[in-house]
């Protein structure tokens, strides 16, 4: 983030943490904030996107509404598999937020510059990925009126919830995530909604925006506290990339299901989770890149980066592939040996093929730098990473729930319309959150690619409070 503020009318200098990927276009202050600025007009295409995140949205507010009232058999419940597509999507959710906390925290301590122009987005998707995430834990205890019971807190039957329980692990997690991710995605806007406050000429929205940047004056005191808020925040959200899917991998690894109960799920979840997470910021920022013009911005360098990282933990997860196979070979219990061979070879090929083939295989293209640089490629490889990342979670949860230890309880498990539909209503919810944000907050810090800006011309550089 900034350091210390220079005279308004003076350039910022650039630091060391955006100084080794630089903007060579953009030569101005102004032209910083009129072009990002103006992404936050309303176009048709914008609203049709809107429209049809609702119709997927109105979808799961359909199916979820058909479930509570006919009972949880709608869903394609067959026990012994009991949780199905909600508790996949769940994990898949929190992967996907993964990535912010690692671009905006872990990259800003590593001082990183090619997060510069795509961190903003990552932290609002980590956001709303964690509010899309915390809702399926309330959707698949069947009566959702008392997913209060979750939260760890005395009731009037002075009961506590059971802390043996994956389910109230989840809601620390969730609760302790969202918490700080969105503090942090707060604390990184509040120079930039300065900004907005000072071009804004309606009186009621200029109101909301004074309040909401807490009387931001762009002083060298402002500044530095700011400066030294961001860097406590960027040190205390680190453990969170290692901790909050470790937590989540627990509701598997502490069971001793076939296929879960092993001590590499922590590193191989908190891997999948960056490795998915990185393929939705492709997903979300390729398409804003062209749309909105942003090609001078977020530059062939920046996405060369991201994809070095999408590689790296691709070698990562698929190396964690591996040694689950080892393990069970090695290890010489014939569950487990039966299990992992059912799962490649048996009744769950389609899906682990699927999963192998979007995780591992595709990713190795990426050792090329030519298709490093075609954003073209990196938004269809981003499309099949997410479609591999879920059904990596779906290998982890089905087969091994179908094909237990008791050959009596093996079983199939085929999701309905009410799963499909939940489903796709999450991503109308993520998506919903998305488009709104875009179009109310920068989604590019300014203050932070004016550090970058080359200090050309000293009268280019304005009077505009934020700067």
């Amino acid at each position: 983030m900034a350091t210390l503020a220079q005279p308004v009318d003076e350039p910022r200098r650039p630091n060391i943490a955006s100084a080794d990927i630089q903007l060579p276009a953009v030569t101005s202050y102004e032209q910083v904030d009129s072009e990002i600025l103006s992404i936050l007009k309303p176009t048709k295409a914008w609203f049709m996107g809107l429209l049809l995140a609702l119709a997927a949205l109105a979808l799961g507010i359909f199916s979820w509404t058909y479930q509570i009232h006919q009972g949880l058999g709608v869903a394609g419940y067959n026990p012994p598999v009991m949780w199905g597509v909600y508790i996949i999507t769940f994990v898949f959710w929190v992967g996907i937020g993964h990535a912010g906390t690692l671009i905006s925290a872990i990259l800003y301590l590593f001082r990183a510059g090619f997060r510069t122009t795509i961190y903003r987005a990552a932290e609002a998707m980590t956001v709303f990925a964690v509010m899309t995430a915390g809702l399926f834990p309330i959707i698949h205890i069947g009566r959702p009126w008392k997913f209060f019971w979750l939260i760890p807190y005395p009731n009037w039957r002075l009961l506590w919830p059971n802390f043996k329980s994956p389910l109230v692990w989840d809601v620390f997690a969730i609760t302790t995530y969202l918490t700080i991710s969105t503090t942090f995605l707060y604390v990184g806007l509040i120079p930039d909604i300065a900004v907005l406050r000072d071009k804004e000429t309606n009186p009621v929205r200029k109101r909301i925006l004074a309040l909401l940047s807490f009387g931001w004056r762009n002083s060298e005191r402002e500044w530095r506290h700011f400066a030294r808020a961001y860097l406590f925040l960027a040190a205390f959200s680190t453990p969170l990339v290692l901790s909050v899917h470790s937590v989540v991998s627990f509701d598997f690894a502490m069971g001793i299901v076939p296929g879960w109960h092993t001590t590499i799920f922590p590193p191989y979840f908190v891997a999948g989770a960056i490795f998915s997470g990185f393929a939705m910021v492709w997903t979300i920022a390729i398409p804003m890149r062209k749309w909105f013009n942003l090609k001078h911005y977020i530059t062939l360098n920046h996405l060369d980066a991201t994809a070095k990282m999408v590689l790296f933990t691709s070698l990562v997860v698929g190396l964690a592939y591996l040694i689950e196979f080892f393990i069970a070979w090695y290890g010489g219990i014939p569950y487990e040996q039966d299990y992992f061979w059912n799962r490649v070879f048996g009744q769950w090929w389609w899906a682990a093929w699927i999963m192998l083939t979007c995780n591992m295989i595709l990713p190795l293209s990426l050792f090329s730098q030519k298709l490093r640089r075609n954003p073209t490629w990196l938004f269809i490889l981003s499309i099949f990473i997410n479609i591999g990342m879920w059904f990596e979670r779906f290998v982890i949860v089905v087969p091994s729930l179908s094909h237990d230890v008791e050959p009596w309880q093996w079983s199939s498990y085929v999701p309905t319309w009410v799963d499909y539909g939940l489903l796709i209503g999450s991503f109308g919810w993520f998506f919903m959150w998305f488009l709104l944000f875009i179009k109310q907050l920068p989604i590019m810090a300014l203050a932070e690619i004016k550090e970058i800006v080359p200090p050309k011309m000293k009268k280019s550089h304005s009077h505009h409070g934020g700067h």
